[in-house]
């Protein structure tokens, strides 16, 4: 039996054991692919496409009962405990305002760069009640994320899906002069070219299966706009705070995971330069991935709990 995951957040879903069993009870194809490791721990080979992606299938019917999650082959598929930790982290942030978390369907949130998966929107709502936009620069990506709500017909209201036509914009394009949302959320592309994703999964590959393989096997794949951009996270997450400025009475908080420490420094100075009222990192373990969520505001202090009334 492996211990509970302790880094993962006190309200995860995911933080005990993986109960294989009930997971195959939801997914029976999930059988195939579960086995006992070296340690005697009930498992799957995480290096193998397939079996992670019934795994997440799994998990989403167990634990948020959401039906007949699927994506294509070619697009990446999340790890579901380290995705709901960053919902459960804007959760916090949002409480820090109130006397306790905010939830039920006035609370909005903006989802860029949903992905085929639409696991943020999925699982905000299912956690929290909130309602959710999701957008996206893919249109196949948002194809399949319609056919996940249209499976979920009671999230057709909760949940709604918003192509973005130009690559060089984040927010424009998206939020419209009469919208408000209490917070965005981004997972940003992290590699800077095709090649350093490629590196980076062949990495990946030897850690799981500890191989020296050397071509990459996908296992949480990827579309290009999903893993790489021109100028990596740095390029990235520069154009969103700048954009957020344009938006600034209209979000209560801006938020986006970062990958590199390293850049920290220069996102921070660039959040003093467009003039945030407030900035905070927040440090989030993710198994044996240090992550963190760099969360922004331009509302002052003493307006921001009458953002929720």
């Amino acid at each position: 039996m492996s211990a509970e995951k302790s880094s993962l957040h006190t309200r995860n879903l995911h933080r005990n054991p993986y109960d294989f069993d009930a997971l195959i009870s939801c997914v029976p194809e999930l059988k195939h692919f579960v086995f006992v490791n070296a340690y005697q721990t009930v498992t799957i080979n995480f290096s193998i496409p397939k079996a992670v992606k019934l795994l997440n299938k799994a998990l989403l019917l167990h634990f948020y009962h959401i039906k007949g999650w699927d994506i294509p082959d070619t697009n990446l598929c999340p790890p579901i405990p380290g995705r709901a930790d960053y919902i459960h982290y804007i959760a916090d942030l949002l409480a820090e305002q109130l006397d306790g978390i905010p939830t039920g369907n006035s609370i909005k949130g903006l989802d860029i760069g949903t992905g085929a998966n639409l696991v943020y929107p999925l699982i905000s709502h299912k956690s929290y009640g909130w309602t959710m936009l999701g957008t996206d620069i893919n249109q196949d990506s948002l194809t399949n994320a319609q056919s996940i709500l249209d499976q979920n017909p009671d999230l057709s209201s909760v949940i709604q899906l918003k192509s973005q036509p130009d690559a060089d914009h984040i927010f424009t394009n998206i939020i419209n002069p009469d919208d408000r949302f209490t917070f965005t959320m981004c997972n940003p592309p992290f590699h800077d070219s095709e090649e350093s994703a490629m590196k980076g999964n062949i990495r990946k590959t030897k850690n799981l299966n500890k191989s020296k393989k050397t071509k990459p096997v996908l296992n949480f794949s990827g579309q290009q706009s999903e893993l790489w951009c021109e100028g990596g996270e740095l390029a990235f997450i520069t154009k969103m705070i700048y954009e957020s400025a344009l938006f600034s009475s209209q979000v209560l908080w801006f938020t986006c995971l970062v990958s590199k420490k390293d850049n920290l420094n220069k996102l921070n100075n660039l959040l003093k330069k467009v003039n945030a009222a407030e900035v905070k990192t927040i440090d989030m373990a993710q198994g044996q991935k240090v992550s963190r969520m760099l969360a922004w505001t331009f509302i002052p202090q003493k307006d921001r709990k009458t953002w929720f009334i």
